[in-house]
């Protein structure tokens, strides 16, 4: 399968991406745990059916030593054991932030559960990833980008 298009074969596609990888970064630098990243990206794109993005992830968070158990149990996260309350109300709330257009939103019970784990700057750090992840996915299933080929560090 050929990507439909390629978004750094165009000035404005490959400015608009460099904007987004900037962002991605301050969220990376954030003090949101990284293991709580790549969860909240696995899942947002598990349920936007990003196959680049899943691949990218899982394989970004085997290498910095997430264990396969956990990375299997990422969608059904309800009922693993293997996931703190912290980033169970991390993967609420961007199962929640991903899928607004359902019609419910996002509750304030999950708003009220990840804020009881997280502080301010980690809150505007994960709606921030929740932001930025949906948005890469979008970006990649519409224009239908292949998965399976993507190494670890290998975009930055």
């Amino acid at each position: 399968m050929d990507a439909r298009f390629n978004y750094y074969g165009t000035p404005l596609a490959a400015k608009f991406m460099k904007y987004l990888q900037s962002a991605g970064k301050v969220v990376a630098d954030s003090t949101l745990p990284a293991a709580t990243q790549e969860l909240v990206k696995i899942r947002a794109s598990q349920i936007n059916g990003c196959g680049f993005c899943l691949d990218m992830h899982t394989k970004d968070a085997a290498q910095a030593g997430e264990s396969a158990v956990r990375l299997n149990l990422v969608a059904a996260w309800r009922e693993a054991t293997v996931f703190t309350e912290a980033e169970r109300a991390a993967l609420e709330l961007a199962e929640q932030g991903t899928r607004i257009a359902d019609g419910t939103g996002v509750t304030d019970e999950a708003w009220a559960d990840a804020a009881k784990h997280y502080d301010e700057e980690q809150l505007a750090a994960l709606v921030s990833l929740i932001a930025v992840i949906n948005t890469w996915n979008r970006m990649n299933v519409i224009t239908r980008l292949p998965a399976g080929d993507y190494q670890p560090g290998m975009l930055g």
